[in-house]
């Protein structure tokens, strides 16, 4: 873990914006092949310095008052042309959109980090050990994208606080759960492989972590921004040649460029049970 750096101030802090992908369950069964042949949980979004939160809101703003748009930018019914982007299926406007959504993306103040879990892989992985007690993914992700990000924000001087996009009563009061159990007890699978990782004491998490995660909706622009990052993350998993992925690589825009090469493995962007 890097050297940790002054801190600008008391109050500086890192805003954790995550949304999710996929199914949390392990037993989830695809009704049939997907046509981006991804089978996975994701878990992630982007950091962000408190300064720079109302810099990326005016940002929003200003690309959804260009093209006419007074409803949440979402990456399933954009890429597709569903529903409120339906004018989409339009090739001309298509081709302008897009190429103006490349350049939004590209100039925000962000780092997108993910915890990528692939479906079939935990299950071939996990199942023995645990039979019947198998954990959902979004425990697992969850735990490690926490940690990663709190690393992070250590590194910088900097406190972490954490948002996210609510899903369901039980879910957001899954994900509340484990956050306090970071928080009690640590991570949850520390001692099975984890040393390597250099995995936080309970202590760390109180120290660094603000609070409990906040509840927003799909209206929060942050939250579609982090939607908009998930998605070619987690398909850089399956396919490194993602044009859009490439392209957050290129632009520093992923949090692994922001760390040394040693420090990729246990706090950079995590593709776990890949082949």
């Amino acid at each position: 873990m890097p050297g940790r750096m002054p801190a600008m101030n008391s109050h500086s802090e890192y805003h954790l914006f995550i949304d999710d992908t996929g199914s949390r369950d392990p037993d989830h069964e695809l009704p049939g092949q997907r046509k981006d042949s991804m089978d996975c949980f994701g878990l992630g979004g982007f950091l962000i310095k408190q300064e720079d939160v109302d810099e990326l809101t005016a940002q929003h703003a200003a690309f959804c008052a260009a093209h006419g748009i007074n409803y949440p930018l979402h990456s399933h019914k954009i890429r597709g042309g569903r529903g409120d982007f339906g004018w989409l299926r339009n090739p001309e406007k298509a081709r302008i959109f897009f190429s103006e959504l490349d350049s939004f993306m590209l100039s925000l103040p962000v780092m997108g980090i993910a915890v990528v879990i692939d479906r079939p892989g935990y299950v071939l992985r996990y199942r023995e050990k645990y039979n019947d007690r198998l954990w959902l993914m979004c425990k697992t992700a969850y735990s490690i994208l926490i940690e990663r990000a709190t690393k992070f924000a250590d590194s910088q001087g900097r406190t972490l606080r954490v948002f996210f996009e609510e899903s369901g009563k039980h879910e957001d009061r899954d994900l509340i759960a484990y956050a306090k159990a970071l928080k009690a007890e640590g991570m949850p699978f520390a001692g099975e492989g984890a040393a390597a990782y250099g995995s936080l004491p309970p202590a760390e998490f109180r120290r660094i972590v603000m609070g409990e995660p906040k509840r927003r909706t799909k209206k929060a622009p942050m939250l579609q921004i982090a939607d908009l990052l998930l998605y070619p993350m987690a398909k850089g998993g399956y396919d490194p040649t993602y044009k859009p992925y490439v392209d957050l690589k290129k632009a520093g825009k992923l949090i692994d460029a922001h760390l040394r090469e040693e420090d990729r493995p246990s706090m950079g962007i995590k593709y776990s049970c890949f082949k």
